[in-house]
């Protein structure tokens, strides 16, 4: 039977035993949204890396204007980088590219998951299709929705995510066994208004005060996009 949980922030994954484990990656504000952009436009692939440093490295190693190097810390663009968010990144124009990008959290929750035996990039955009790819391969395994979060910190904006996902699931397995923090989540998703939630939550605030509704409101969009990311051999490609 499978079993559906929620992690509340990435640093819960140090006391997971992932092996044989289902991770799903959110950051819906905005590392995991915008990873899914691009490569639902074209995008070759997605290297994601822990800090601009290795994302510089990674960009060293490819010829130049194959990829676009775009990355934060702590919610501002590394000088050099392109601004990390969806409709940032369209309008660089990603296909045919590859994207090199870190983020000061959704990029190291996907590094922390590298022990699982598979590990998907998820947001409210492609949400569907995530789930229906995981319940055809993995209909049986336990599942762990992991929100990214914040510097040791819950975010509203991810937790949101993890309800739709758990909602969605349920459709789906409605026998699987939901831990409560999955029940929990998508009580929130299912009595609360996505747009609304996003823009309420801190990071949410954080981004309207930095004139970034328009990036908000594009990730709050639910399962617009088929792509399915999955990290393989370093990389995130469509499964």
């Amino acid at each position: 039977m499978a079993k559906v949980h929620v992690l509340l922030k990435k640093e819960e994954l140090d006391a997971q035993r992932l092996e044989g484990k289902v991770v799903v990656v959110l950051d819906i504000l905005f590392a995991t949204s915008s990873i899914v952009t691009a490569l639902a436009h074209g995008a070759t692939e997605v290297i994601a890396t822990l800090d601009g440093r290795a994302a510089q490295a990674a960009a060293a190693t490819y010829p130049e204007g194959s990829y676009v190097l775009s990355g934060e810390l702590n919610a501002d663009t590394l000088p050099g980088f392109v601004h990390p968010t969806p409709k940032a990144l369209l309008a660089e124009g990603i296909a045919g590219r590859r994207l090199i990008y870190c983020t000061t959290n959704g990029t190291v929750a996907l590094a922390k998951s590298q022990g699982a035996a598979h590990v998907y990039a998820a947001a409210l955009l492609n949400g569907r299709a995530v789930v229906e790819r995981i319940v055809a391969d993995h209909a049986e395994a336990t599942i762990l929705i992991v929100c990214s979060g914040s510097a040791d910190n819950f975010n509203l904006e991810d937790f949101y995510g993890a309800g739709y996902f758990v909602s969605l699931f349920h459709q789906a397995l409605p026998d699987a066994e939901y831990s409560d923090a999955a029940l929990a989540a998508e009580l929130l998703h299912d009595h609360c208004d996505g747009l609304d939630a996003l823009r309420r939550a801190r990071v949410g605030r954080m981004m309207l005060a930095r004139s970034l509704d328009d990036e908000v409101a594009f990730a709050a969009q639910e399962s617009c996009y088929d792509v399915v990311p999955k990290l393989q051999d370093g990389a995130l490609r469509p499964a």
